[in-house]
């Protein structure tokens, strides 16, 4: 013990010190240390990940389950319901002993041209079309005789009695300029935007005009998640084996059965977009051959469809239906496109008209053909003239060297069938070319740079008052000075 004692004693522990220190702090002994606590981390993510893997896995597990049995609980439900709807129609039919016709949420698909069975084996006697509201009107127009219209009228005369009929029966007030542009509108193309501040009578402008007519007005309320066709006219359903038909494809069918005036409103068209929704009817309207104007419906046609539904499934879109759209600008709607606007005609009813006592309140039965021919004639008797086509023609070069804008084809051949109109109708040469050019022209400024349109505002007005006389374009020159404003 001694000895050991000394040679323990005799030992350098200071350089072995040294030499363990160094040895631990070396280049290697880090590199090793760093190795160990990379393996030590990433078998700890490894469990951490099979871990939280297995947990995600057992809970799915556990949902679907939950998901399943709530499935065949809903189904279960569902499948009592119709049988119990479906054990009420046959003891109804077997007690009545009459024609009845089971609606598409409670009947089980039976196929096209054979008569639907009860669970008793009794024959429901529907019409076993795909189509039930058309075929009705197929039944319905057999053997319905044509209504009398109104021959003698004019333009003017529909305009003034139209606004009797709306002050005197529905307490509806409109200043005369408007009830124009209105009637006008329908003369130049078959899509009518109604603008304006809510509650100056958008909705009921086309409302009136249908009662005026003694056809009532159909208003499609438009949603916001409508993006296709489909939306509008209804779809054709698999389960079912029924077509889905809306009240639009009920009007534009049964428009084609007759000679009515049918006015349509597109209530809020712009809280979807237009261009959407509509760009099938969008594409059709532009189609100068009214016989070439078809819509899709269904694939083809089926021996027991409604008669007017052509062999390809399309169905004609009828010449005498117009469209009205109402739209609101403001955060909750989209912005109307160019190629919108410059199909369509609009109408700005920012304030309303003051109330006047109605000489009369009669209404007015006029048929379609009429009031075309009362268009044709106003554009044969009022056609403008000369000395205004070359007015526009200085106006179009002007607008061209000064913003790049050009009237084009389109906004003539509509200015050419729409300002006649206003004069048959009781208005100036002038006021329906301050009406349309403010519309048509000047509105796509907003388009433009607002401050090169603020700096030109002054010299535009000028050379308006210089081409067409002072103050002749009142509406053209407070489209300009509305965007100078708003800078």
């Amino acid at each position: 013990m001694i000895k050991a004692y000394y040679a323990l004693g005799a030992v350098d522990w200071a350089a072995v010190g040294n030499r363990i220190w160094n040895t631990v702090t070396s280049k290697t002994a880090l590199l090793v240390y760093s190795v160990v606590i990379l393996v030590l981390v990433i078998v700890l993510a490894v469990r951490l990940v099979v871990s939280e893997t297995g947990r995600a896995t057992a809970l799915k597990e556990e949902l679907s389950g939950k998901e399943e049995a709530a499935r065949k609980e809903e189904a279960e439900l569902a499948e009592k319901r119709l049988d119990k709807k479906l054990d009420n129609l046959a003891e109804s039919i077997k007690t009545a002993q009459t024609p009845v016709y089971i609606p598409p949420d409670c009947a089980r698909p039976a196929p096209l041209g054979t008569a639907e069975k009860t669970e008793d084996g009794e024959e429901a006697k529907g019409n076993g079309s795909r189509f039930y509201m058309l075929t009705e009107i197929d039944k319905e127009y057999e053997n319905k005789p044509s209504p009398e219209y109104d021959g003698e009228t004019s333009l003017q005369g529909v305009c003034e009695e139209f606004r009797n009929f709306a002050a005197g029966r529905l307490k509806l007030y409109y200043d005369i300029e408007d009830i124009r542009r209105f009637i006008g509108g329908l003369a130049v193309t078959k899509l009518i935007i109604l603008q304006g501040m809510s509650g100056t009578g958008k909705t009921s402008l086309a409302y009136a005009f249908g009662e005026f007519l003694d056809n009532k007005t159909v208003i499609v309320p438009i949603q916001p998640m409508w993006k296709e066709r489909t939306d509008l006219v209804g779809y054709y359903n698999e389960f079912t084996k029924r077509f889905n038909e809306t009240t639009l494809l009920y009007k534009m069918y049964e428009a084609n059965c007759n000679d009515e005036i049918y006015i349509t409103v597109l209530d809020e068209m712009n809280i979807a977009r237009v261009e959407y929704y509509f760009a099938e009817f969008l594409s059709l309207l532009e189609i100068p051959n009214p016989d070439g104007r078809n819509l899709d419906v269904v694939a083809d046609k089926w021996e027991n469809d409604p008669k007017l539904l052509q062999k390809n499934g399309k169905l004609r879109l009828p010449t005498n239906m117009w469209f009205v759209g109402t739209a609101n600008n403001d955060d909750s709607t989209f912005s109307i496109s160019d190629k919108v606007y410059d199909r369509a005609m609009v109408l700005n009813l920012d304030k309303k008209a003051v109330p006047f006592e109605a000489k009369s309140c009669k209404g007015m039965k006029l048929s379609a053909v009429r009031l075309e021919e009362l268009f044709a004639r106003a554009q044969r008797e009022y056609a403008i003239s000369d000395r205004n086509i070359r007015r526009l023609k200085c106006l179009d070069e002007y607008m061209i060297k000064t913003f790049h804008i050009t009237f084009g084809n389109r906004i003539m051949k509509q200015i050419r069938s729409y300002v006649p109109v206003i004069v048959g109708c009781g208005g100036s040469e002038l006021e329906g070319l301050d009406d349309i050019l403010s519309r048509k022209v000047f509105r796509k400024l907003e388009s433009k740079n607002p401050v090169y349109v603020k700096q030109m505002a002054d010299g535009v007005c000028g050379y308006l008052d210089e081409l067409f006389g002072e103050d002749k374009l009142p509406l053209c020159k407070e489209a300009i000075r509305l965007i100078e404003q708003n800078i």
